[in-house]
């Protein structure tokens, strides 16, 4: 099993499109994948056409198992299952330092359900957090996207700051530019500098701004469904097929 976590500790650059369409195309490659989504204004699985679980509410999501399992939906796509988020959620801080072993909780629960996905990816929520430290600890691959302004290069170097600080491994983390729009200037100018200062970090994939990616939440599904030929849908493909090219 596979953990791949669509991280940022900013928001609204992209990580539930990318989240979406990563879990979609390692589907369309064949693996078993389950979606979990971590925020709870429950994006993913409303792009996926799939309502949350009442049940699954505050620390039954890392203590119980059953409650776990059952609250996991199919997707309208085959090897794709989506553990949809809900409001409760955005109280995980509050009940895992209560926990013994609060940041391993989540890789626990995610063992729980393991044998049955190759891959799991974690749509994750923008902040710092007990919850982002079980992610750090829990994902095999961060995948980090960064639009190329002046704020996100900021906020990625304070990412990069806290993995120094804590002793985290920066091998996991996979960064790679989002909402890129070419034409201007200070999107170049920033891709250039960040990926000569983090060059082991960035991967060569690119995704941009484009009109198909907002229109997900019209058709509530991956682009590649309703915009195959279009250049949002050539993007997450490179950054699958750079994903599966790495060994750290």
């Amino acid at each position: 099993m596979r953990i791949i976590a669509c991280y940022s500790n900013k928001g609204g650059v992209g990580k539930t499109a990318t989240s979406v369409n990563l879990a979609h195309a390692y589907a369309q490659a064949g693996r078993r994948v389950l979606l979990c989504d971590l925020d709870p204004q429950g994006a993913s699985g409303f792009y996926l056409r799939v309502k949350p679980s009442k049940k699954l509410t505050e620390a039954r999501f890392f203590e119980d198992v059953k409650k776990f399992t059952n609250a996991i939906r199919a997707s309208d796509f085959d090897g794709l299952d989506v553990l949809p988020a809900n409001m409760t959620y955005r109280d995980f801080d509050i009940f895992l330092s209560r926990m013994r072993n609060k940041r391993s909780r989540l890789k626990k629960a995610l063992n729980s359900v393991g044998g049955d996905y190759d891959v799991i990816v974690l749509d994750c929520p923008p902040n710092f957090s007990t919850l982002s430290e079980n992610i750090f600890k829990a994902a095999d691959v961060i995948v980090v996207p960064v639009i190329p302004t002046t704020l996100s290069e900021r906020t990625f170097e304070q990412l990069v700051t806290f993995f120094d600080a804590h002793k985290l491994r920066k091998k996991k983390l996979h960064a790679f530019f989002s909402m890129v729009q070419r034409r201007k200037t200070l999107h170049q100018e920033t891709m250039k500098a960040m990926s000569k200062l983090y060059r082991k970090r960035f991967l060569k994939a690119c995704i941009p701004f484009a009109s198909d990616i907002e229109r997900m939440g019209q058709h509530r599904a991956p682009v590649s469904t309703f915009a195959r030929r279009s250049a949002a849908a050539s993007a997450y493909r490179a950054l699958f097929e750079e994903l599966e090219g790495q060994t750290d």
